[in-house]
């Protein structure tokens, strides 16, 4: 697999290798981190890989990732990993399925998936969500990202000016960050199974609240509900609430025709800068 180490190609550097029955391996690229930490969202398209061949193996006729929950264990690096599938059950509507990814024998990734097929011409029965209203992109700011962000050389981000006050130094009062996003890798389009890395691709909703750029994940769970049509997703993502030492965050993707493709919840640990009371 010395062939996907450094590939910028998602659907390359998000494969797995089959090893044995209900074994894969892959080699976790270093072009998709953050501060040198593979990204969350990332991590999901390998476990739905994993989870996709290895119920396929076992006679399940699902095309997709419908939905990925996702325990972080522990910090994982660029390199080979190893993941074990347990298809649950082979259902006619949905398929079941338990994915642990181990790197140097330590668990990093604990995930339960729901195997599914979405139907492209089926139009929404009823959609609650509203799609964010955002500038037009050249009116957005760019974010390339700093240089512990590898995955800005990858995925376009075209921030709301209104909710990227932190750039500016600025602290609002609302926890929420809109934005255009494009997956930029040279190749691929949105689909499916990259919209589980889409899902986990916002800055955090924090940072308009002063929070420092430390907010690891321990656990996120994407919804893939449409397969998207277009070349930019519509992001929005929010603070549900900030206690303590974590924060509560959700997250919803438009394509290019209004639908909500796919939605995220995940819970994070939060630090703020420690203010000076004298």
């Amino acid at each position: 697999m010395d062939d996907l180490e450094d590939s910028e190609i998602l659907r390359v550097a998000g494969a797995v290798e089959e090893v044995d029955r209900g074994q894969y391996r892959a080699r976790l690229s270093e072009i998709y981190t953050v501060a040198g930490h593979p990204h969350g969202g990332y991590l999901q398209t390998v476990v739905a890989s994993a989870a996709l061949a290895a119920a396929s193996a076992e006679g399940a006729p699902h095309l997709h990732a419908s939905a990925v929950t996702t325990n972080y264990v522990g910090a994982s690096e660029p390199g080979v990993v190893s993941l074990g599938v347990e298809v649950r059950r082979v259902g006619r509507g949905a398929s079941f399925a338990h994915v642990t990814m181990r790197q140097n024998e330590r668990l990093v990734v604990e995930s339960l998936v729901v195997l599914a097929t979405l139907n492209e011409s089926d139009q929404p029965r009823y959609q609650d969500a509203e799609p964010p209203m955002l500038p037009a992109r050249d009116d957005c700011g760019a974010s390339k990202g700093g240089e512990e962000l590898s995955i800005a050389s990858v995925l376009e981000q075209r921030l709301d000016p209104a909710t990227a006050t932190w750039r500016d130094g600025a602290v609002s009062e609302r926890g929420e960050t809109r934005a255009w996003l494009r997956l930029d890798d040279g190749e691929g389009t949105w689909d499916a199974w990259n919209l589980h890395f889409a899902a986990d691709a916002m800055p955090p909703a924090t940072f308009p609240l002063g929070s420092t750029g430390w907010v690891p994940t321990l656990q996120l769970s994407s919804y893939v509900r449409r397969v998207p049509v277009g070349e930019w997703l519509r992001a929005r993502q929010w603070c549900v609430v900030v206690a303590g030492d974590l924060v509560d965050e959700r997250l919803e993707l438009f394509d290019e025709r209004d639908q909500l493709v796919a939605s995220s919840s995940q819970l994070a640990m939060v630090r703020f800068p420690v203010r000076d009371s004298s």
